[in-house]
Formats: structure tokens, C-alpha cells, sequence
């Protein structure tokens, strides 16, 4: 379980969203299984269950990686440690991407640039894969939770629905399963 007996400083949770906005590459997915692995894992900020609802938040509105981190701060220091979280995940991508565009734009036309940029992008999609299957055997749990996941992979796959309307279905379909259960069974 997490731990909420101590308030955790301002000062760490800066540091340590600074650690992961440097450390974090692969963005999305990528950036919220490192978030995980250190805040729910390693330094037990929070717990799987509260991150998990905080992923499912942050898939509503933008970048849903940066809103996580936001979630995590306002979870440990209510708004003073999303806002802190935030800023310190954002600072290295926002200095890192401002110089690598400056690179970029100055040298584009270089095909050793051209070939290193290419081959991240399977590397990338690797680790999405990964942690997407870490968190599913944590959480799927039973036929229901398979059945489910399996629903919101062809929703989003197949009929192309944004996350919210899947999540909203998924809210809405728990809440009259629990509704079914207290009043029939």
C-alpha cells in the first residue's frame, strides 16, 4: 500500500519528476510506465489502483503522460505538488526539444540524422508494448476485466472512438454491473 503517513516535500517531488521528464524518453505510454515504476513501485507515492485511476483521468484531456505527473503532485501536496510535478517534468523536454529543434532545422538535410531518427521508432513502439502488458496482467482481473479490455482494444482499434467515450462506456457499463449485483444477486 502507499504511503500517506508523511507529507512528501515539495523539493522531492520536483526532483523527482525532473528525474523522469530527463529520463523518460518514448513519451505516452513510455513516460507512465517510468512514472509507475518509481512513484508506485520504488517510492510508494501513491498505489496501483490510485495511479491507474489517475492514467484513466489523464487519457481524457492532452498530453495524457504530463497529466499523470500532474495527478501524482495533486495526490502527494494537493495543487502546489501538480503544479510543482508538472513544471518538473516539463522543464528537461521543454530545454531538450527547444535544442534539438535548433539541431534539427540546422542540420535535417543530413542522412546520418535522417537514419538515427528511424531507428528509435520500433524501439519506441517496443516499450509501449511492454508496458501495456505489465499493466494488463496487473489489472485484468477475471473474464469480465479480459472482456472489457478486449471491448475498448477493438473500440479504439476498429471503430476508431477517442479514449473518453471508451472510458465513459467502460464507467457507465461498471456502475450498472454494480447496480445488477446489489439488487439481483
Amino acid at each position: 500500500m502507499h504511503n500517506s503517513t508523511h507529507k512528501v516535500r515539495l523539493t522531492d517531488i520536483f526532483l523527482t519528476f525532473v528525474k523522469i521528464g530527463v529520463t523518460g524518453f518514448g513519451g505516452g505510454m513510455a513516460i507512465v510506465a517510468l512514472v509507475e515504476r518509481i512513484c508506485v513501485r520504488e517510492k510508494n507515492w501513491i498505489s496501483s489502483e490510485e495511479f491507474l485511476h489517475g492514467l484513466a483521468f489523464g487519457q481524457i484531456l492532452g498530453p495524457f503522460s504530463l497529466n499523470v505527473c500532474t495527478f501524482t503532485g495533486h495526490h502527494l501536496r494537493g495543487i502546489r505538488g501538480g503544479i510543482i510535478a508538472a513544471v518538473g517534468f516539463m522543464l528537461p523536454s521543454f530545454l531538450l526539444v527547444t535544442l534539438l529543434s535548433w539541431i534539427y532545422f540546422t542540420y535535417d538535410k543530413l542522412p546520418q540524422l535522417q537514419a538515427a531518427l528511424k531507428g528509435t521508432n520500433p524501439v519506441v513502439i517496443g516499450l509501449i508494448i511492454v508496458v501495456a502488458i505489465d499493466m494488463g496482467r496487473k489489472q485484468i482481473k477475471g473474464w469480465s476485466g479480459m472482456l472489457m479490455a478486449v471491448a475498448a482494444f477493438c473500440a479504439s482499434v476498429f471503430f476508431k472512438l477517442n479514449a473518453a467515450w471508451i472510458l465513459l462506456g467502460a464507467a457507465l457499463w461498471s456502475l450498472c454491473s454494480a447496480y445488477y449485483r446489489r439488487r439481483f444477486t
